[in-house]
C-alpha cells in the first residue's frame, strides 16, 4: 500500500515531468508543489512515529 505522501511525490513527479515535455511551465509548478506537499505529508508521518515511540518508551519506564 502506497502512503498519501508517496501519492503526491508520484503525481508530482508525473506532473513535474509532463510539463517540462509540453513546455506547460504552470505544470510544471504544479508538480513541484504536489512533491512538496508529498515531503511534508511524510515528514508529518515521521513526526507522528517518533512521538508515539516516545509515548511508549515513557510508559515502559514508569512500569
Amino acid at each position: 500500500m502506497v502512503d498519501e505522501g508517496a501519492k503526491d511525490k508520484i503525481k508530482g513527479k508525473a506532473k513535474e515531468a509532463m510539463g517540462k515535455m509540453t513546455g506547460d511551465r504552470r505544470k510544471e509548478a504544479e508538480g513541484k508543489t504536489d512533491q512538496a506537499k508529498g515531503r511534508a505529508k511524510d515528514a508529518m508521518s515521521d513526526a507522528e512515529k517518533r512521538a508515539e515511540g516516545m509515548k511508549d518508551s515513557l510508559r515502559r519506564d514508569e512500569r
